[in-house]
């Protein structure tokens, strides 16, 4: 971190700064984009939403004059305000990375098809990406990444974001010399499978949320998300479909993720999982074989072993991005990213009966939720991912629900991006 500030107060020396493109100008893009101006060496130079009153109020939410506020409708006008160091808004998505005086693209968009756009886009470009959206991560995040490689660019996911967070504790314990037993999150809610946006309109409005954004979180579609991202990251996997969902202390964790032989309640090692009562925490279990190691983590105040919880107690979601932009373009390193190949899968689970003929919604709808499996069992069963549903998405046969959704069950909307690239990343990874 040190290395990473002094590095940017040298750019903020030479008045220059790392320029960045932000799609989306919700919750998250909004505390994106004043966290931004508070940075010594980054500038939110321009922000992309189709309502340009919100990408407005981004700016003077960060106290930005509105006479530093232009909007742009191509990429002539782009250059030349970037050029002049104004602030700059846009609703063209398709400018968002082609600029050569942009450094990095973040995509706050938390919409499947459209992170998938601006992702291939600016990897195409050769731009940076950073996946405010794990919607499109945990669909299509392995072939996105290997296009990166290819490109010589950052693909990555986002400091703050549980995913993230998770990922620099997992990243800690295994430079530090532990074995991780096991990874997770904290959830702040029961999951209510039955929850939908209408259902949700009242608490949503209260909380200055989308409607369907809650949704997703309550039905805990987005826990399962969370969880496929961190598995295709680490190599970790649920211990059972849709994980356990245990409900605990933190100090009672440890002894919970023993393996069952040994008291506690897993079948495996190296599992992913969520847990309730300790949100808005995330968790990283671990052990060692080597009993000095132990004797010095009960002299450390960690337990009784054998073991131990590394427990961060907060994660402030695009409020910690400017890390990610940091270490993408001065260190060339990813936060979180894919491993290889897909390692789990969030499938698709009916929220109520559906007709043959019926269309489905989407994500924080009221036609369907999520559940995460391995992606050999996802592949195996023919199970379909959800982020492929859209409101094109149309049941071939009669679903039960709770039932499980295969590829044969629906007709899908393949003309999509996301679609494509997801049929090239099982063919590349099968």
């Amino acid at each position: 971190m040190i290395g990473l500030m002094n590095k940017l107060k040298e750019l903020k020396e030479n008045n220059n700064s790392i320029k960045i493109a932000l799609a989306g100008a919700g919750l998250m893009g909004k505390g994106l984009v004043s966290q931004l101006t508070r940075v010594e060496g980054m500038k939110p130079a321009l922000v992309i939403d189709r309502n340009i009153e919100k990408t407005i109020e981004s700016y003077k939410l960060a106290g930005i004059d509105e006479s530093d506020i232009v909007e742009v409708k191509n990429l002539k006008e782009l250059d030349e305000n970037l050029k002049r160091d104004k602030y700059i808004v846009c609703r063209d998505i398709d400018l968002l990375s082609l600029s050569n005086q942009i450094d990095i693209v973040i995509d706050a968009t938390g919409n499947p098809e459209t992170g998938a756009k601006i992702a291939l886009d600016s990897i195409n470009n050769g731009k940076d990406i950073i996946m405010l959206n794990v919607e499109t991560d945990m669909v299509v995040g392995p072939i996105l990444s290997k296009k990166a490689k290819e490109k010589g660019v950052i693909y990555t996911g986002t400091a703050g974001d549980e995913p993230g967070s998770v990922k620099e504790l997992y990243d800690f314990a295994k430079l530090s010399g532990f074995e991780v037993i096991g990874i997770g999150k904290g959830k702040n809610n029961p999951i209510d499978y039955e929850a939908t946006a209408k259902t949700l309109e009242s608490e949503a409005k209260k909380s200055g949320v989308n409607p369907r954004m809650l949704t997703g979180f309550v039905d805990g579609t987005n826990t399962m998300i969370e969880l496929t991202v961190m598995a295709n990251a680490t190599g970790f996997i649920p211990d059972i479909r849709g994980a356990h969902g245990l409900t605990a202390s933190v100090d009672e964790l440890p002894d919970m993720f023993r393996l069952k032989e040994d008291g506690g309640m897993m079948n495996r090692s190296g599992v992913v999982d969520y847990v309730h009562g300790i949100a808005p925490g995330v968790f990283a279990i671990v052990t060692s074989e080597l009993p000095q190691i132990h004797r010095q983590m009960k002299f450390l105040k960690m337990g009784d072993g054998p073991y131990y919880i590394l427990y961060r107690p907060f994660h402030l979601t695009s409020l910690e991005t400017p890390i990610s932009v940091a270490r993408a373009v001065i260190n060339r390193q990813a936060t979180i990213a894919p491993i290889d190949g897909p390692v789990c899968d969030t499938i698709t689970v009916a929220k109520k009966d559906m007709k043959a003929g019926e269309n489905f919604d989407s994500i924080g709808g009221d036609t369907v939720y999520g559940s995460i499996d391995t992606y050999e069992t996802a592949r195996k069963e023919n199970l379909l991912p959800i982020g492929l549903i859209n409101t094109n998405t149309k049941a071939k046969v009669d679903i039960k629900k709770g039932e499980y959704i295969t590829y044969d069950m629906v007709e899908l909307d393949k003309e999509t991006l996301l679609y494509k690239l997801r049929e090239e990343q099982d063919q590349f990874f099968k």
